[in-house]
């Protein structure tokens, strides 16, 4: 069964595009090394400029830790640390 991911990110002031950039590195390397991700995708809120949601959806649970433990993620993590304004807000969901 399909997994869908809504996280929410909110960025530190002035690293709007410091972030931006981050994230399309990431998004890249999903998508080129996770056949199991359908897609990874970021969105910038149009009333919070410093609020950004990813939608993400994977095949399955074994695809979605496939992305938790990929070797492009853990070096994400510290960039996207320093440019975040707490931890993200993440809703997991089932597909209906």
């Amino acid at each position: 069964m399909a997994i869908g991911i809504v996280a929410t990110l909110k960025v530190k002031e002035g690293q709007e595009a410091a972030f931006t950039s981050v994230f399309k590195e990431l998004a890249a390397s999903v998508r080129a090394n996770e056949p199991g991700n359908f897609y990874y995708d970021l969105y910038k809120s149009k009333t919070e400029p410093r609020t950004f949601v990813v939608l993400e959806r994977y095949k399955d649970a074994d695809a979605l830790a496939a992305h938790r433990k990929a070797p492009h993620m853990a070096a994400a993590g510290p960039k996207l640390g320093a440019v975040l304004d707490g931890a993200p807000v993440v809703t997991l969901l089932d597909e209906a």
